[in-house]
């Protein structure tokens, strides 16, 4: 298998989540360990202000290898589709060097993300190929601080079980929510391309 950071993405990592990805050389077996991990990253884009407050990663389920990192970076790259779990997604493309992140003899794969998933990620989630994904914030959690989540399905969940996704939520709910408020508190832009009525 290929590192676990790619070396070209379309999405550029800020360079310190790109340290962080980089010294997590062992695999993290704890899926709570997974999670703060990503918390982490996600607070590192506020502090160093190259992000909205969003983690991801993408780990092998068995072993906890970190496969590959994501991180909001939305107004860094003037992208609205540079969102945390789509970053960490596209990197995890990239460095396995394959479309289908469920395809026959690869490892299984979860996707890990300090939010769930706005409609969008909702999505692309889907035609990744990840067959589990773990959520810390609510949506709910998000749209509390001003971010558009947009509509996805009211039973999400059991539309991606259908698809033989598995969902875990809430896991370190409250320490994600911390990021937020931080942001919040320090100023983080929320930038909702439409805001109010339409």
């Amino acid at each position: 298998m290929k590192s676990s950071v790619p070396s070209a993405s379309p999405f550029h990592l800020p360079n310190l989540a790109t340290r962080v990805a980089r010294r997590q050389q062992t695999p993290i077996a704890a899926g709570s360990d997974r999670m703060r991990f990503v918390i982490q990253l996600a607070l590192t884009n506020v502090t160093a202000q190259t992000g909205g407050p969003f983690g991801a990663a993408v780990f092998e389920t068995k072993t906890g290898r970190l496969i590959a990192v994501g991180v909001n970076v939305v107004e860094r790259t003037n992208c609205s589709l540079a969102h945390a779990e789509t970053v960490a997604l596209t990197n995890a493309h990239q460095a396995l060097g394959h479309f289908d992140l469920g395809m026959d003899g690869m490892p299984r794969l979860e996707l890990v993300t300090s939010c769930e998933p706005c409609a969008m990620c909702y999505g692309g989630i889907i035609w990744s190929g990840v067959r589990k994904v773990v959520c810390a914030a609510r949506a709910s959690d998000a749209t509390a601080i001003g971010f558009d989540e947009a509509p996805k399905p009211t039973n999400w969940i059991a539309e991606l079980k259908k698809r033989r996704i598995t969902v875990t939520r809430d896991l370190c709910r409250d320490e994600a929510i911390a990021v937020f408020r931080k942001y919040q508190q320090t100023g983080g832009r929320v930038y909702n391309a439409r805001k109010g009525p339409m």
